[in-house]
């Protein structure tokens, strides 16, 4: 069992292939947090629903090239099982996925039924929690006000309850701004009783933005509140990036921000630039996602463009 439980955390801290049957525990499975520090993965939306085999080619591109750990699902597919396809392409391929519950821009009452969705998949594919690092309650719910933050910790601690024991974190994807808004009153609430923190990083749409160059002290700015307000908890840079293009989503907040594809480029060489830093913030350091993994996903974001290739070198730092 010794031998066995040293190879399983090799999965996550190293290299990995599959084992010939489930194991029986996650014991010694999950790579220590302290080393889960500098680049783990992508954002990846699954909004296309791709099929099982675009997902194992995906997954498998993001864990060869680029030593991804991690995918960080972003938006959903309602398609019903697909979270089970999901986890066999990420099985496949080596790779950990941080879990979402989607909510939407709107409102409504659909995160509920992909809420009992995932926690069904969860619980009845042997493979899901051996694969499922962590449940994410929505993308930027709480600066959408899409429920009130006083649910959504009620939410947290069932959610806790449900899959804590198969050793499945669980948190809230948002920014800072969305905790610190007066109009959240409650929102406090949630990053107390959270596992671990996703916070989102997006420092082109501040007020201070220039370039990409210029923003390590804008992304200190929302570390150094999260790390003052998360009692010590991990934290993970879910939605982090910088865009090569604007639309009508993608609107700077300042007049001297510069979306283009040198400035992409430049942020994520940042980060790299960083990783010293990262590896000795609190929580055991702090590991960043890329986001997005393409531009069909989210244009402007992507790593890869429309037409499939690379917009820039990237080649990400693992560990320093």
């Amino acid at each position: 069992m010794k031998i066995q439980r040293a190879v399983l955390t090799l999965h996550w801290c190293g290299s990995w292939s599959p084992p010939r049957s489930v194991p029986n525990s996650v014991n010694g499975w999950w790579c220590d947090e302290k080393h889960e520090y500098a680049f783990l993965g992508f954002s990846y939306s699954v909004a296309a629903c791709q099929s099982v085999e675009q997902l194992k080619s995906d997954f498998r591109d993001i864990r060869s090239r680029f030593q991804g750990r991690y995918v960080r699902l972003y938006g959903t597919c309602d398609r019903y099982g697909f979270y089970n396809d999901v986890i066999e392409a990420a099985w496949t391929a080596g790779l950990g996925i941080h879990a979402l519950i989607w909510f939407g821009f709107t409102g409504g009452n659909e995160w509920m039924r992909r809420r009992d969705e995932l926690f069904r998949v969860l619980h009845s594919n042997a493979k899901a929690r051996f694969v499922t690092r962590a449940v994410q309650f929505g993308s930027e719910p709480l600066f959408d006000r899409v429920i009130d933050p006083y649910w959504l910790a009620d939410e947290v601690n069932r959610a806790k309850w449900n899959v804590g024991q198969m050793g499945i974190k669980v948190t809230v994807s948002d920014l800072a701004y969305s905790y610190q808004r007066e109009w959240n009153k409650g929102a406090r609430h949630v990053l107390d009783n959270v596992d671990v923190v996703d916070a989102h990083m997006l420092p082109y749409f501040s007020p201070q933005a220039t370039t990409a160059r210029n923003s390590w002290p804008l992304i200190m700015q929302d570390l150094n509140w999260f790390m003052k307000n998360s009692n010590g908890k991990k934290i993970y840079l879910s939605e982090n990036g910088w865009p090569s293009s604007t639309s009508s989503n993608i609107q700077p907040n300042s007049a001297n921000a510069v979306a283009n594809v040198r400035n992409e480029h430049d942020y994520y060489t940042l980060l790299d630039q960083h990783c010293s830093e990262f590896k000795r913030m609190t929580g055991g350091g702090v590991g960043w996602f890329a986001h997005i993994y393409s531009d069909s996903q989210e244009g402007g974001y992507g790593v890869y463009n429309q037409e499939g290739g690379l917009k820039f070198p990237f080649r990400p730092r693992t560990e320093c």
